[in-house]
């Protein structure tokens, strides 16, 4: 299982090797030749940190990319023809400036990966499509302006990992406790301040758990079960938050750089 933290982000010093300038245009030359095949199998486009301002059209005669890393550029917008890129598995667009997603992404019915943190996403720029991507096993919503979730994300019956940190949230979306396959959340750096049901997301005196693990009582042993309920206990006991107002959070950092790209060996580092 992949390590899902938010630890590994560190400030960019310099930007990536070989980045290119601002507003820089992907022509499909440049596209084909840097596509690159995985060690099982996909194809591979990284376009990371190199000043695009605009999505590149090109890529839609590129059928069969199956990984694209947009990450750390400079995207307001997602066209509605991104739908048409029906064999991408992986979509990494972390450290943009999204404000919101088009409704179309919900025709990636093969992503199984999808990295949004360190943007602008607002709750009403959250489509209510979402919630059709059934075969989305990790989901990255880290470093926005969330304060909700479309409901419809209830339908994410293979949703592993959701990452809600650096957000908005006041109170956890209930149907989190009944995704059948969830079974890490961070939800650290949110203004909660009690617990939900039995997903363990608690706020305790330094916020909320990094990693938090979800699993049915009778799968624990009867010391384990204890030891949860134990701790569960204590961090209910009204610590005072030391996290502070969380207003004004959502400010993006063009600059950062973690492993959180598409690139599978890197994945259990990833925030």
């Amino acid at each position: 299982m992949e390590e899902f933290s938010d630890k590994a982000c560190t400030m960019a010093k310099g930007g990536k090797k070989g980045g290119g300038a601002k507003g820089k245009k992907v022509t499909l030359k440049m596209a084909k030749n840097a596509v690159r095949l995985t060690t099982d199998g996909r194809r591979r486009l990284d376009l990371s940190n190199m000043g695009i301002a605009t999505f590149p059209k090109c890529l839609l005669k590129l059928p069969d990319l199956n990984e694209l890393d947009l990450s750390r550029n400079q995207l307001k917008k997602l066209p509605d023809f991104i739908g048409d890129l029906a064999s991408l598995c992986w979509l990494d667009l972390h450290s943009n400036q999204l404000e919101a997603i088009p409704e179309t992404l919900s025709q990636l019915v093969a992503l199984s990966h999808l990295n949004l943190s360190n943007n602008r996403l607002t709750s009403t720029g959250l489509p209510s499509s979402l919630g059709n991507l059934a075969r989305l096993r990790s989901l990255n919503l880290g470093m926005n302006r969330l304060d909700t979730l479309p409901p419809t994300m209830v339908g994410l019956c293979s949703l592993q990992e959701l990452g809600l940190f650096d957000n908005l949230f006041s109170s956890l979306p209930e149907f989190i406790k009944v995704l059948p396959s969830i079974i890490r959340l961070n939800t650290k750096r949110n203004p909660l301040s009690y617990a939900q049901g039995d997903s363990g997301a608690t706020r305790g005196e330094g916020g909320l758990e990094e990693g938090v693990y979800l699993a049915k009582e009778g799968s624990l042993c009867g010391s384990c079960l204890e030891s949860c309920k134990e701790e569960r206990r204590w961090m209910l006991g009204g610590r005072r938050d030391r996290e502070g107002d969380a207003e004004g959070r959502g400010g993006s950092y063009s600059g950062l750089i973690t492993p959180n790209s598409v690139a599978q060996a890197n994945q259990e580092q990833w925030r």
